[in-house]
């Protein structure tokens, strides 16, 4: 297979952000030949007509192809299906732009130091100011990601790496069909919690010889509208995570069940309700962590009746 990379970008309804984008993309630098993937997921705005100008600018081939089925979990696997005879496949998001080395720290690792999977840094822009509640601990939520200066092998989830700054051998696709973003975690549009690049992160901590890699010269900046930056959308986030964990878990639940539910959640979700309010009350910076903390198991609770309602 050709030793070519690609960085691949999923794009909805952001038309707007494009051309600094492909200008970010077009600015890097790599010893091996790289080319640029644009998965148009039926953008209603002008998103076409943009990438359609910005094909004919000098710089790194851009390719254009639409995916029909809407959500980003089909944007994605067509990405992957598009780059199945390449060597390499970056993926970034269009909220946004790769910083200096990128392409090259990605291509190294993979081409040259053998790793099947490598992922970076994720630098958060704010589009508002930072407020105070949102303390360090909160910003992974956002999908920022900072391990520190040094690369490390990674064996197990206590380091995820998201699609927001992620690179794979395609080897990896094409040797294991069935390794694909699974479309019951999918989202659509502004859609929150899909949780669909957790569940492939796993899949591929699972496999044989894995090698996988942190490395730290790969970085984004990653843009954060203001809706995000709002209290509501955590505890929504991990309503919505506790919802898709419970609902798509094939495990069968052993213990005792009122209504297919498993009891300890109802006893859990109102010992964690009943914590968050008394440390709401007395005013402790971690209250909001707490809340997402019972969410997180109301959620759970929903995805069990709906699971065996269905």
């Amino acid at each position: 297979m050709t030793a070519s990379v690609t960085l691949a970008f999923c794009t909805y309804n952001r038309a707007w952000r494009l051309p600094k984008l492909l200008a970010s993309i077009r600015a890097q630098t790599c010893s091996v030949p790289f080319d640029i993937l644009a998965v148009n997921n039926n953008s209603q705005d002008n998103t076409l007509e943009v990438l359609s100008e910005l094909q004919n600018l000098p710089g790194a081939e851009l390719k254009v192809v639409t995916e029909t089925q809407q959500g980003i979990t089909f944007a994605r696997n067509r990405a992957i299906k598009e780059c199945l005879n390449k060597g390499v496949m970056i993926f970034i998001d269009d909220d946004e732009l790769p910083l200096p080395g990128l392409i090259e720290a990605a291509s190294k690792s993979i081409c040259q130091d053998g790793f099947n999977i490598v992922g970076g840094k994720v630098i958060l822009e704010l589009d508002c100011p930072r407020p105070k509640w949102l303390t360090d601990m909160y910003l992974p939520f956002l999908a920022a990601v900072d391990y520190g200066e040094e690369a490390f092998v990674i064996t197990d989830t206590t380091s995820p790496l998201w699609t927001a700054n992620i690179a794979y051998d395609m080897s990896l696709f094409r040797d294991h069909a069935n390794l694909r973003f699974d479309p019951r975690f999918n989202r659509i549009g502004s859609d929150i919690g899909g949780g669909e690049d957790m569940q492939l992160f796993k899949q591929c901590l699972a496999l044989p010889n894995i090698r996988i890699r942190y490395e730290p010269q790969m970085q984004v900046q990653h843009h954060i509208e203001a809706w995000r930056v709002k209290r509501l959308y955590f505890l929504k986030l991990h309503y919505r995570c506790g919802y898709k964990q419970a609902k798509f878990n094939q495990a069968e639940y052993q213990g005792k069940t009122l209504f297919g539910i498993p009891g300890f959640l109802f006893i859990q979700v109102l010992k964690q309700s009943w914590h968050s309010l008394i440390i709401q009350l007395k005013g402790q910076p971690e209250a909001l962590r707490q809340w997402m903390n019972a969410c997180h198991t109301l959620g759970m609770l929903k995805g069990y009746r709906a699971k065996n309602s269905s």
